[in-house]
């Protein structure tokens, strides 16, 4: 099967999920929809696109794919080159396994490793595939393991959600910045008890359960206006700067807060 990126509601990936000797068959399906705006480039006298091509920068001279080499660059214009079949020998094995060789709390994980979420379906399977889910939802518990997909190994978390499987793609610790390395960080201010106590009644007064629908892409919903009228030959208002912010000392800005909030 291709792993090239499906259609929506097609598989683009099948294999096992391993867990010692028992395997369940799975195929993945996409979950997350990226539905920003693609915008072309186009030649602002012709409105045609643009088109990038690959130039030297030695001999200002466009390069055939057939003479594209990769390589790493070591020091400023020093590269280490390497060819097609070197970095091919050293590629994960792709034998299309989830091995999963341990089980943890899922609440457990940090979701700022969190990369991409996959919906894994039974394929012919259903029973060993029902089991699993079954296991992980009573004890909610996520199994960790490895996988590969597109030439890349990835580290993974299997666990349960709405009746069915997920598998979700994890940074490594080094891709994850400590926010304690940064200096701004490390000098921030202890905030005094009257502070603490005002924005604390703040938040207590904002507080709610979450609901994602509450919560729409207005910029992606402006942008479809935009077409809209555009396609009707309609003339668009030219952007207003938006007002600046006042930036009022931190005491003034919680007590006036606090009031607005007890005004409603």
């Amino acid at each position: 099967m291709s792993d090239e990126e499906p259609a929506p509601g097609r598989s683009f990936w099948s294999g096992t999920i391993s867990v010692g000797l028992v395997n369940v068959p799975v195929k993945l399906f996409t979950m997350m929809r990226d539905r920003a705006f693609a915008f072309h480039f186009l030649h602002s006298k012709d409105n045609y696109p643009l088109r990038y091509q690959r130039v030297c920068t030695l001999d200002e001279k466009v390069v055939d794919w057939a003479e594209v080499a990769r390589g790493y660059e070591i020091r400023k214009g020093e590269f280490v080159v390497f060819t097609k079949e070197e970095l091919n020998a050293i590629r994960p094995e792709s034998d299309r396994r989830i091995r999963l060789d341990k089980f943890v709390p899922v609440l457990g994980v940090d979701p700022t490793y969190f990369q991409t979420s996959y919906i894994l379906a039974p394929d012919k399977s259903g029973d060993a595939y029902g089991l699993l889910y079954a296991v992980l939802e009573k004890k909610g518990l996520a199994g960790v393991g490895r996988f590969t997909m597109r030439t890349k190994e990835y580290l993974a978390l299997v666990h349960a959600y709405r009746g069915a499987l997920l598998l979700t793609t994890l940074r490594y610790a080094d891709e994850v910045t400590d926010p304690g390395t940064i200096k701004a960080v490390k000098e921030s201010k202890e905030p005094s008890k009257k502070e603490l106590d005002l924005a604390l009644k703040i938040i207590e007064n904002l507080g709610g359960e979450f609901d994602i629908e509450e919560y729409k892409d207005t910029y992606r919903e402006n942008v479809e206006k935009l077409i809209a009228k555009k396609m009707k030959g309609e003339t668009v208002l030219v952007e207003e700067k938006p007002k600046k912010v006042e930036v009022k000392e931190l005491m003034t800005a919680l007590e006036e807060t606090l009031q607005q909030l007890k005004a409603k």
